[in-house]
């Protein structure tokens, strides 16, 4: 009976691992098709202006399809050399802090549109993005490069050639690896953070002194920062996720596949959807865009003049 019973219960948790995956699928496609229209958008309608946003767009949907096929591996028990485990982790460790930093950067541009609105053409120009862009990355990659750096010194050769399945953990061979890690991705949230409530604070003083219809594109400009905030708030609780497995971990094994599972739901899913509807949807320009497109010679191009 006991034995019928562990036989029930292993089927029964199988079930619901593959109801996971499924789920998973669903939302990591219906995310990757809106992202590709307002993609496809930004390169039919020449917004030179929203070169932060596309960043935003190719970075979230190149990690998405990263972590969704290493979650797909790691449920299938694939294993793969170890050289191979490496250059996923560099490009998965990277985009992890672009889409933050990015956000951080979008806010910062609507303060200098609000706070300082003669200077906003000559700081926030499509060269200087570009510039900004290059800038992003490399403040995403510090981590990367410690973590590496540490990894290859401490990894012998035979390491590289070995097949095992690739997870992020496998590169920290000692304890006080993830406290650094740990160290260097608070130091991340505090400094976004203070950046954040620095903005808000200072596009508040300015809607408060503004008028008339001054007053109406402040608070405007202030919801918007309040929705970078909320976004970015969920992005850099996903820096306290290994914390969060490291704690249950050592107090329930049998439930850090569901925490798992649940951060990547709430942490690192829900925070790249919801950047194509903040800035994406709810913009009337790329709605009309977006409507306008002939996408496939499905439908009549229309193009407005913007």
């Amino acid at each position: 009976m006991a034995a019928n019973n562990s036989v029930v219960g292993g089927e029964s948790s199988t079930y619901k691992i593959n109801d996971r995956i499924i789920v998973v699928q669903v939302l990591v496609s219906v995310f990757l098709c809106i992202n590709f229209l307002l993609i496809t958008t930004l390169f039919m309608k020449d917004f030179y202006t929203a070169i932060l946003f596309a960043t935003t767009l190719l970075s979230d949907s190149l990690f998405l399809i990263m972590t969704d096929f290493l979650l797909i591996l790691s449920h299938i028990k694939f294993t793969m050399q170890m050289w191979l485990c490496v250059i996923m982790y560099i490009v998965l460790s990277m985009y992890t802090f672009v889409t933050p930093v990015t956000l951080t950067a979008m806010t910062l541009e609507r303060f200098v549109a609000i706070c300082m609105p003669l200077r906003h053409g000559e700081l926030c120009s499509a060269r200087r993005a570009l510039h900004c862009i290059l800038i992003i990355h490399s403040l995403s990659s510090i981590l990367c490069i410690v973590i590496l750096s540490i990894f290859f010194a401490s990894a012998p050769f035979s390491f590289y050639t070995q097949g095992r399945i690739c997870s992020m953990e496998i590169f920290i061979f000692y304890k006080w690896q993830g406290h650094l890690q740990s160290a260097i991705q608070q130091f991340y949230f505090v400094i976004m953070c203070i950046a954040i409530v620095f903005c808000c604070v200072k596009i508040m003083k300015v809607a408060k002194a503004a008028s008339g219809e001054n007053t109406k594109s402040t608070w405007k400009g202030l919801r918007m920062v309040i929705l970078h905030a909320f976004q970015l708030l969920l992005c850099l609780i996903q820096l306290w996720c290994p914390l969060i497995e490291a704690a249950v971990l050592q107090i329930r094994f049998e439930v850090i596949f569901l925490v798992k599972y649940m951060n990547y739901i709430f942490f690192i899913l829900a925070p790249r959807c919801l950047s194509p509807l903040i800035y994406g949807l709810r913009d009337e320009t790329f709605v009309h865009a977006l409507k306008s497109c002939d996408f496939f010679g499905l439908s009549k191009r229309n193009t407005p003049k913007m």
